[in-house]
């Protein structure tokens, strides 16, 4: 089983990131999980903090020349903006001695995971949850989440996804998103993904992209954030991954657990999702087929039935919300006097949308690798290779 965890602030020295479970003999190197880190950073929306971090993930076990080894492995990411400011970082983010004359922060944000943060573990200082609840954790979560992906794509399953949606502007319907984002995926859903980081707000349709970019502008002049819809195709995936006898085996589950448990993430749909709430029946399942192997007229399920895989691609619809932080402040009040006040403003996205639909493809790797690995097994990679081929031959 591939399990993974990362440690570290967002202005702390370094993230520190810990992959155990993959098969020993997966090809993987530095540059691959990087060019998923700089995938990360890019998007219209960006806050200033992009300007300067140049994220790189180095291995320090469980990697051997370029071959995973069986044994955990380390990744390591150091923070640039620790590095660059060396007067006040290194102090406010001590490991060691006293507080001294370091500033509590004591203004809860809206949105965030700080007054509820601060009551849980009982601080006087907001500080230590802002460090950890950052989104600037998920850059390391893309660094582990890529090694699994990896074990993945060698096996030719493909992960990619687009935005559909920022703010009020977006496609209109089901039917329309398919009809732009399926035939891109057709040769794999890195396709998709690569086709779609054209785009500054990563959207398939130029026109909806330019109004997309546009609404952004908007919203930053007035001082606010945006949120969106973005969606993940996943293809080559065999049917029967997953399972329909215990509630805690089924793979839209795990996958939805996944997506919801990245900051700011507030719904998924698999499929049509909720619109299928909105059609009756003969709109909403898909007619099986046959013809040298069983397969599905149309795709609404979006890949998954009764917890398990159909064989089809993978259809995963992740909502993200609008960034609590922003330049025109809200009210809150302070964790000392109860006074209320307006929130003071830290550097933030105006939209940091089109930078998740990576997290998004990324923390689903895991997921979909493990019920590979439950399914197929082994403790290489030809093993488990030899097997999967074996049962596709099947």
């Amino acid at each position: 089983m591939i399990r993974y965890f990362t440690a570290g602030e967002s202005h702390g020295p370094q993230l520190t990131g810990i992959v155990e479970g993959i098969p020993a003999g997966l090809s993987i190197h530095e540059g691959y999980i990087e060019q998923h880190l700089v995938r990360r950073q890019q998007g219209y929306g960006r806050g200033g903090r992009m300007a300067f971090e140049k994220d790189h993930a180095f291995f320090s076990s469980g990697v051997r020349f370029s071959k995973t080894t069986g044994a955990p492995i380390t990744l390591s990411m150091i923070n640039r903006a620790y590095e660059k400011d060396k007067d006040n970082w290194p102090v406010v983010m001590a490991a060691e001695g006293e507080r001294g004359d370091v500033e509590k922060i004591t203004l809860p944000r809206p949105g965030h995971a700080d007054l509820v943060g601060l009551q849980k573990y009982r601080f006087d200082d907001i500080r230590p949850v802002i460090e950890r609840s950052s989104a600037r954790e998920t850059a390391m979560r893309v660094a582990c989440c890529s090694v699994a992906r990896k074990f993945l794509l060698d096996l030719g399953i493909e992960i990619g996804g687009h935005v559909i949606q920022i703010g009020s502007v977006g496609y209109e319907s089901w039917e329309q998103i398919r009809s732009t984002a399926d035939p891109v995926y057709e040769k794999g859903a890195e396709n998709l993904y690569r086709e779609s980081d054209l785009s500054e707000v990563r959207c398939l349709d130029p026109n909806l992209s330019e109004k997309m970019r546009d609404e952004i502008m908007v919203k930053r002049k007035e001082g606010t954030s945006l949120g969106g819809v973005y969606e993940i195709i996943v293809t080559g995936l065999p049917p029967g991954l997953g399972s329909y006898v215990q509630w805690d085996r089924k793979l839209d589950g795990q996958l939805a657990q996944a997506i919801l448990s990245t900051q700011a993430m507030k719904g998924v749909e698999i499929g049509l999702g909720f619109e299928s709430g909105r059609r009756h029946g003969h709109a909403v399942h898909d007619e099986i087929t046959y013809n040298a192997g069983f397969r599905r007229r149309t795709n609404r399920a979006g890949g998954i039935e009764g917890g398990m895989t159909t064989g089809m691609p993978v259809i995963i619809r992740g909502v993200m919300k609008p960034i609590p932080t922003m330049l025109k402040p809200l009210q809150t009040a302070d964790i000392e006097s109860g006074i209320e006040q307006e929130t003071r403003y830290e550097r933030s996205d105006v939209c940091a949308l089109p930078r998740a639909v990576v997290v998004a493809e990324s923390v689903i790797a895991p997921v979909l690798a493990n019920a590979l690995l439950e399914k197929f097994g082994g403790d290489s990679m030809n093993e488990i290779r030899e097997r999967y081929l074996e049962s596709d031959e099947s």
